[in-house]
C-alpha cells in the first residue's frame, strides 16, 4: 500500500500573475478551494485582501478573484474628525456576472444630507456605467490598480471635494 504525501502545487492568481503554492495530496483536491490573499504589500500599504477560487484549466490551476475587500482597521485609519462619511451598497451588472459593490467616500468637511445623497447617486451611476461593458476579471483589475477609484473621485469632485474615494467591497453575487 502506497503512502500518499502532501506536496505543494502552484496556483496562478489571474490578476497579479504570481504563483501561490498550496498544499494537497492531488491537484484535484484544490479545485473550488478558496484562497484568502493579503494584498497590502502589492497595493503599497493600502490595507486590502482578496479572495480567489481555484479552478482547473488547460494551463493548470488558476485562482479567479471573486472578492476584494478593504480591511476595517485601514478604514478606521482613514476617518478623520469634522468629516462626513458616505457609504452605499448596491448590485451592479457586468458582462459575465453580477457584483455587489460598496463604495466608501469621506468628504473634507461636514456636509448636508442632500450633498451626501448626490455623492451616493453619482457614485452609483458611474460604477454601473463602467461595469456594464466589462468582464469580472477586467473589473477586478481596475479596482486593484485603483484606476476606477481615481476616475470616480475626479467625477465626484465636481459635486463636492472628497478626501477619500474608495471601493470598500466588490464581491461576485452570482455568475451568469
Amino acid at each position: 500500500m502506497a503512502i500518499l504525501k502532501k506536496t505543494f502545487f502552484d496556483v496562478k492568481l489571474e490578476i497579479f500573475e504570481s504563483l501561490v503554492p498550496l498544499l494537497a495530496f492531488r491537484p484535484e483536491e484544490l479545485e473550488n478551494r478558496v484562497i484568502k490573499f493579503d494584498l497590502t504589500k502589492i497595493l503599497k500599504g493600502k490595507g486590502c485582501e482578496g479572495k480567489f477560487i481555484v479552478r482547473k484549466t488547460d494551463s493548470g490551476l488558476v485562482g479567479e478573484m471573486y472578492e476584494f475587500r478593504m480591511q476595517p482597521s485601514f478604514i478606521r485609519h482613514l476617518i478623520g474628525r469634522g468629516t462626513s462619511i458616505v457609504e452605499d451598497s448596491f448590485v451592479a451588472k457586468a458582462q459575465d456576472t453580477t457584483l455587489r459593490v460598496k463604495p466608501f467616500m469621506i468628504t473634507r468637511k461636514k456636509v448636508h444630507r442632500s450633498v451626501r445623497k448626490a455623492l451616493r447617486e453619482g457614485a452609483r451611476d458611474f460604477i454601473e456605467k463602467v461595469f456594464e461593458d466589462k468582464t469580472r476579471a477586467k473589473i477586478f483589475q481596475l479596482v486593484t490598480s485603483s484606476v476606477l477609484q481615481k476616475k470616480m473621485a475626479q467625477r465626484l469632485k465636481k459635486t463636492y471635494p472628497l478626501a477619500v474615494c474608495e471601493l470598500r467591497v466588490v464581491r461576485v453575487e452570482k455568475l451568469k
